[in-house]
């Protein structure tokens, strides 16, 4: 399955997609398959502040604990609060239903640092 074109990649299997200096962020596909069936996340509150490559939260699952990672910088603005109370969604929708955070970003140049849809799924492809 290819990946949604609307948005950027980070190499650590986040996904961003923008919308003026808003960002929401969430795990790829890939991740979400890795992790297999995710049980618990911990996210920042709205208003705590994020920096890209730096860990947003934390991602349990039956099979392990992993750091999201921030793959760009700003204010948290929103969480998810329906993968707080159901985990699942976001193996079962990492791109639209899971999404994680919303951001207002700091820098948006960030943006353009990121892997684009091809570039993601070639890294993810071997």
């Amino acid at each position: 399955m290819a990946s949604p074109s609307d948005r950027r990649y980070s190499q650590t299997h986040e996904w961003c997609k923008v919308n003026g200096n808003e960002a929401v962020i969430g795990i790829t596909q890939f991740a979400a398959d890795q992790l297999t069936d995710i049980t618990y996340l911990e996210l920042p509150e709205a208003g705590s502040k994020i920096t890209a490559g730096s860990p947003c939260g934390q991602i349990e699952s039956v099979k392990s604990a992993s750091d999201a990672i921030a793959p760009v910088s700003g204010e948290v603005v929103a969480v998810n609060t329906a993968v707080r109370d159901e985990p699942g969604l976001v193996n079962s929708d990492p791109f639209t239903a899971g999404w994680l955070l919303r951001i207002r970003m700091s820098d948006p140049a960030e943006f353009d640092n990121l892997l684009d849809a091809a570039a993601y799924d070639a890294l993810t492809a071997g």
